[in-house]
């Protein structure tokens, strides 16, 4: 009996064993095949790896750096549970084959923010065509809500939690974060494929339901770009609006009454909205009336837990992309004379004291660049630019620069 009882310890042990040094080797060859596919656009550093007997298998320490972007996001853990040992080392060895239910969870995840997220060599790609949401947030119509900004707001970087779980009838989807609020989405019938992500917006006709919680970032986004363009805060949702209905006739489109309504509520109030999407169809599903047709649907909204009807787009001649040259002046409030806003002339050996502030420089050949102030150092400065619906700092050299001004109020000459 005892022989019997060591017989059966030590086979349990080496199975253990085996279990143990199977999943950790089958996890290093998965990983560096994630690595190989993506090592034209980041890094994934692994970190370390652990499994255990119920099924799961631990990385700690992990972070990926995207190319594009000037910081890595960092993970304490990343977690996937297939639900038995046996289903973890099949998913290991042929990720294609993962068990009906399973999840993947990320926790203590940290970006950090700089005034400028994207690389210098980022070049745009597809349309400048007017962004559909993007907050005005500046004295010049033209610039936008930035990481620079979320900087000057107080916040450092964003840290938070992010979940997947697969059920055999639903794909949930879960962030949240401690200072940029939280997304959650519910998409039934769906069904994620590691090799093929893609598929996932064909084998599911069911509509997605997505739910945003803004965590009270919005109310300090009006706040903030609100002072930064130097209008009170119901003055600058309606700049907002005005670009948001713009953007959308550039389109061909026409917002209803209450889709306006819902949009300047969010921007200066924020709340839980729950949208439902159907993501293989137009424009998500949203429902797009003829202007001589009588609405006959709208989008299923919920804003803080109400229905909001009559949410639709109705179509209409696309209007001229261009803006007119009046649109994009700054904003200058009414007031003294005594200091104007606007372009004033300044020591571009002292430069640093304008950082984040609009800059205009003209170089020795005649260029102009206008921008944000993103960087200094003794040689160059980078200002950064809204590119193909992102933010490049394109660096210049201070030594070819004739003239270097700055967006302040100053007294006129």
């Amino acid at each position: 009996m005892k022989r019997l009882l060591t017989f059966l310890v030590v086979v349990v042990l080496l199975g253990w064993l085996l279990f143990k040094a199977a999943a950790w080797w089958l996890a290093d060859q998965r990983l560096a095949e994630a690595r190989g596919a993506l090592e034209h656009v980041g890094v994934i550093h692994r970190g370390s790896i652990s499994s255990g007997i119920d099924g799961r298998l631990l990385l700690t320490e992990a972070s990926y750096q995207d190319f594009r972007l000037a910081g890595p996001v960092d993970a304490d853990r990343v977690m996937f549970d297939a639900g038995s040992p046996l289903a973890l080392l099949m998913a290991l060895l042929e990720p294609g084959n993962l068990p009906p239910s399973w999840s993947l969870q990320a926790e203590g995840l940290v970006v950090m923010l700089e005034a400028t997220m994207f690389r210098n060599w980022v070049t745009a790609s597809g349309t400048n065509s007017q962004a559909l949401f993007a907050p005005v947030c500046g004295p010049d119509h033209r610039q936008q809500l930035s990481s620079g900004d979320l900087v000057r707001m107080g916040m450092r970087g964003v840290t938070g939690e992010a979940l997947i779980r697969q059920q055999p009838d639903e794909l949930y989807l879960e962030v949240t974060t401690d200072s940029v609020g939280s997304v959650e989405m519910r998409w039934p019938d769906a069904r994620f494929d590691p090799l093929d992500p893609g598929a996932l917006m064909v084998g599911a006709e069911s509509p997605v339901e997505v739910t945003l919680r803004d965590g009270g970032l919005m109310r300090r986004v009006a706040a903030y770009c609100a002072r930064e363009s130097a209008v009170t805060t119901e003055q600058w949702s309606a700049i907002v609006m005005d670009a948001f209905r713009l953007a959308l006739n550039a389109r061909g489109y026409e917002a209803s009454d209450q889709l306006l309504a819902l949009y300047r509520q969010w921007l200066t109030e924020g709340g839980e909205l729950t949208l439902t999407l159907a993501p293989t169809e137009p424009l998500l599903g949203v429902p797009v009336h003829e202007p001589d047709e009588a609405p006959s649907g709208n989008l299923n909204v919920r804003y803080n837990g109400q229905t909001v009807p009559d949410v639709f787009l109705e179509a209409v001649r696309s209007a001229e992309t261009d803006v007119s040259d009046l649109a994009v002046q700054p904003v200058v409030p009414e007031g003294e004379n005594s200091l104007v806003a606007g372009w004033h002339p300044a020591d571009a050996t002292d430069a640093g004291r304008w950082l984040g502030r609009p800059v205009k420089v003209t170089l020795s050949n005649g260029n102009v660049v206008e921008g944000r102030l993103a960087s200094v150092d003794e040689r160059t400065l980078e200002i950064a630019r809204l590119v193909g619906g992102g933010e490049v700092a394109y660096p210049i050299v201070i030594r070819a620069m004739d003239t270097f001004e700055v967006w302040r109020r100053g007294q006129t000459r």
